[in-house]
């Protein structure tokens, strides 16, 4: 979330930590450096602590933005022709961008921070967009009706954390829960 009444020049500063940042902690979790996220954006360490006292403030806005650009993502799609065929290949990228989201997130806590408040919104509001991609999937005929919010989150986050399992396994998986959801 970019900050109000910052100058274009610090704008551009934040943004290139917050991709930077994002890279390496999505690679190094924890273990990774702030000193390299300053390098990365072509910025002092300095800069880096200017806009984000500490590595958690700077975790959770990389986390909180990640959320958010994932949430405006699964908006996109609620105008897709075809809502189970949107569903479904929102569920699938998901968990194809679930490593890098989970390291972060791990990453975040280490450094003594945690995901309430903003990152907690964040979260919250992924989370309903994925709602309702899931109703307009029903109604569409594309995913059972008795299939909830809570079940089919918690089906997201299972087959996400075994997302690093080598890409045709992650492929049958994905092929059998969406087997389990169809109608």
């Amino acid at each position: 979330m970019a900050r109000t009444g910052m100058r274009s020049d610090g704008k551009a500063n934040r943004d290139r930590i917050l991709d930077a940042a994002e890279d390496v902690f999505g690679r190094g979790g924890e273990a990774a450096s702030t000193e390299e996220v300053a390098r990365l954006a072509g910025v002092g360490i300095a800069t880096v602590f200017r806009h984000f006292p500490t590595k958690a403030a700077l975790l959770q806005a990389v986390l909180i933005r990640r959320y958010e650009r994932l949430r405006t993502e699964a908006e996109t799609l609620l105008g897709h022709e075809d809502p189970g065929a949107a569903f479904y290949a929102f569920f699938r990228h998901l968990v194809a961008d679930a490593a890098t989201k989970i390291a972060i997130g791990e990453a975040l806590l280490d450094a003594g921070g945690d995901r309430d408040g903003e990152a907690h919104e964040a979260a919250n509001g992924l989370r309903r967009a994925v709602g309702v991609l899931l109703e307009r999937a029903q109604r569409a005929g594309a995913v059972r009706a008795d299939a909830e919010l809570p079940e089919v989150y918690a089906l997201l986050v299972a087959t996400s954390r075994a997302a690093a399992i080598d890409e045709e396994v992650r492929a049958r998986m994905l092929a059998i829960v969406f087997d389990g959801l169809a109608r």
